[in-house]
């Protein structure tokens, strides 16, 4: 599961001023459930100035071995679609202290699940980024962000596109030494925060952590002595709190 924690983007562009656009896309994991096609995605930005996003989509394709690699998004055999997910707008004008919104739209068979890497990147808007603003409005904002030291920060999400038939079958093995969960149902299942703290010590714990379990795939921890696990196993709209003594 630390290669899919990998595929969560972050770049840092960086100019010469201390102000400028400072956008926030909220959550980096979001998942579209079978029975819809469309996601509402919202974009803030906290800063002074305006932000000009482009957005970016790749597929996350993994290999037998569990390895990922990112490809672009390919049209239908029709060529009339893409075959997968688009962003509509894939560019956002987001004010200084406002918010704008892309409707995330996957088009495609719904036979399996399918992963997507979306990026939000701001970028100082230049003519053939087709931005809806006049020459006379992009030289101003450069002159505006040239005045001081501007950071202009992209971020990425991962996007989970359940199957039209999500299923979920987690098993799990309590071992003396060992606990695992495999997820044998054809969709993904999270472990959200998962705590590893003393028995004897609230103060005694390891950093909270996240995990996703891909169909076939197993998450496993090894159990030690003294120690409590605690943790929220989410299948879709349905979560269950576990305890585990090592």
């Amino acid at each position: 599961m630390k290669r899919l924690l990998a595929v969560l983007g972050f770049s840092l562009f960086t100019q010469t001023a201390y102000a400028g656009p400072s956008i926030n896309i909220g959550t980096v994991y979001d998942y579209l459930d079978g029975e819809k096609s469309t996601y509402l995605k919202r974009v803030f930005n906290g800063g002074d100035s305006t932000a000009f996003v482009k957005v970016n989509i790749l597929e996350i394709l993994y290999e037998a071995d569990g390895t990922a690699r990112e490809v672009p998004v390919q049209s239908q055999a029709d060529g009339n679609a893409r075959d997968g997910l688009m962003a509509s707008p894939a560019r956002l004008i987001v004010p200084a202290n406002g918010m704008q919104g892309t409707r995330l739209l996957y088009m495609g068979e719904r036979d399996r699940e399918r992963y997507f890497r979306v990026r939000f990147v701001p970028v100082v808007p230049e003519k053939e980024d087709e931005f809806a603003v006049s020459s006379e409005e992009r030289e101003g904002y450069k002159k505006e962000l040239s005045a001081g030291v501007t950071v202009l920060a992209g971020y990425g999400a991962v996007f989970f596109v359940r199957p039209k038939d999500a299923r979920y079958d987690s098993v799990i093995e309590n071992e003396p030494g060992h606990y695992r969960i495999r997820n044998n149902g054809n969709t993904v299942v999270v472990i959200d925060e998962f705590k590893d703290c003393s028995i004897k010590s609230e103060q005694d714990c390891q950093p909270t952590t996240k995990h996703h379990i891909l169909a076939g795939r197993t998450f496993q921890f090894e159990k030690q002595g003294g120690r409590q696990y605690n943790f929220r196993l989410v299948e879709g709209e349905g979560s269950k709190i576990l305890d585990v003594k090592g």
